[in-house]
């Protein structure tokens, strides 16, 4: 009865094998001041979107253990029936501080942040304005949102105003969806223009901080702001946080918040210690913007806007064979490959955490000028 089933699956991995696509999964052991192991090998990861090193810092590690004894390993349930935890509160209402808004919604995951907000905010009839470049989970409930989606070259600005100009007459309301740091380039959208042309239209803008949270400045603040847990703060979740009728509203209505189990209370308590640690500790939070700054500069890449640096290869072969080469000489740094970037911009992307020393930035830059 699976015969076709396995036909048809191994088919399409022979043609993922040929174009050097076929994804794998490779168990990794990571632990503290940015060290991995892999097929026993001691590697230093500049791979890890743990931008701070804070989940392995002794202080998150300690918050999370006591809300595990206290509370169990799991939430148990959906936040709407038993699974709104008292770490999950503190860690909502602290958010919202953090950002500037009257309240926040934490999820299970960004990605099902993201799932749930589009479609709880527009519908059929409505306009979603989407950068090119933005998250798959982005696009994802952009398109479950059964709105009408309009995709805009990357930070194009003025065509951005010309969709709205065009389209949003026609639509009852208007959604932009963009995020802070682009994940796969490390650039930055332009808010504070994005934002402008938002009010002239009567459109509401969501920015994704996934990438942003705590060590880039964030500058003009979005009606929405989506980010998650999983990367500065060290722990696993995502959150919206906005304005107390925005957040009441999805809380009713994010179906990926609705029909799943709350955050467990040792994750919402990780993040809760991580970002008093994030608000008090500045000049460990600037360190990875400085690092990554450090590593272009001696490569000669443009200056670094984030901590996410792109070295572009090219075809997906390419960009294996060099990952392997850096590999053998004691880095991870995996390859990024379509349909994650687009075919023909492969590459290295290059994330720089706190834990980092600048010795090791160096010995990274000069193995990759040996290499390429």
């Amino acid at each position: 009865m699976s015969d076709s089933l396995d036909a048809f699956a191994a088919e399409k991995l022979a043609g993922l094998d040929a174009a050097a696509l076929r994804r794998r999964l490779v168990p990794t052991s990571r632990g503290p001041a940015a060290s991995a192991e892999r097929d026993g090998r001691s590697l230093v990861s500049f791979s890890c979107n743990d931008y701070l090193g804070l989940s392995h810092d002794p202080r998150v590690i300690a918050a999370a253990a006591e809300a595990l004894a206290r509370y169990g390993a799991g939430a148990g349930a959906s936040q709407l029936v038993t699974g709104h935890s008292p770490p999950l509160a503190a860690l909502e209402a602290r958010l919202a501080r953090h950002k500037g808004k009257d309240a926040a919604l934490v999820f299970g995951s960004g990605y099902l942040a993201n799932l749930g907000i589009a479609p709880a905010l527009v519908g059929p009839g409505d306009l979603i304005l989407i950068d090119e470049l933005g998250h798959s989970c982005l696009f994802a409930g952009a398109r479950m949102s059964g709105a009408q989606i309009r995709i805009f070259p990357h930070n194009r600005i003025e065509q951005l105003r010309a969709d709205l100009r065009d389209y949003r007459g026609a639509a009852r309301r208007a959604l932009i969806l963009t995020e802070r740091i682009f994940s796969m380039d490390g650039d930055r959208a332009p808010l504070p223009e994005i934002l402008r042309i938002a009010e002239d239209y009567d459109a509401w803008t969501l920015v994704d901080d996934a990438h942003g949270l705590g060590v880039v400045e964030p500058g003009a603040r979005a009606p929405l702001e989506m980010g998650t847990l999983s990367k500065t703060l060290g722990s696993y979740g995502g959150y919206l946080c906005a304005s107390r009728p925005v957040i009441d509203l999805l809380t009713s209505r994010a179906r990926s918040l609705v029909y799943t189990t709350g955050l467990p209370p040792a994750s919402a308590a990780a993040a809760l210690a991580a970002l008093d640690i994030v608000e008090t500790e500045p000049a460990l939070a600037a360190r990875p913007l400085a690092l990554a700054r450090r590593f272009t500069a001696r490569l000669g890449l443009p200056e670094a806007q984030s901590p996410v640096v792109p070295v572009l290869v090219g075809e997906a072969e390419a960009a294996l064979s060099l990952s392997k080469a850096l590999e053998e000489r004691g880095f991870l740094v995996v390859a990024i490959r379509p349909p994650t970037v687009a075919p023909g911009t492969a590459r290295l992307r290059v994330a720089f955490s706190a834990a980092h020393s600048e010795a090791q930035v160096d010995a990274l830059a000069d193995a990759l000028a040996a290499l390429r």
